[in-house]
């Protein structure tokens, strides 16, 4: 099912992403950033219970940190793909799986 969000000053529709980006279940990282968003927009709205917000700042931090994660680990394979010994000549190994 779609989801409504605000984007600038209008609402738009927009298609829910799939669940699973085919590594261990987890959504991909488009989609974890755009909750985050969702989140922080909320949060800022002033309008929620302290439950709520409390709810929901407890799940954006752990979507931030496992973005970090994850933007770590895509830095790391970057820095392995252009990665060159001292001679200035390619490294070439293989890479692991996501």
């Amino acid at each position: 099912m779609g989801e409504v969000f605000r984007s600038g000053m209008s609402t738009r529709k927009k298609q829910s992403p799939p669940g699973d980006n085919g590594q261990n279940g987890e959504a991909p990282f488009e989609a974890s950033l755009e909750r985050l968003t969702d989140i922080v927009d909320r949060l800022e709205n002033g309008e929620l219970g302290l439950e709520e917000s409390l709810a929901l700042f407890e799940e954006g931090v752990r979507l931030a940190r496992h973005a970090q994660e994850r933007l770590d680990a895509a830095e790391k394979r970057v820095e392995e793909l252009i990665a060159v010994d001292q001679d200035g000549e390619p490294v070439s190994r293989e890479l692991e799986p996501e």
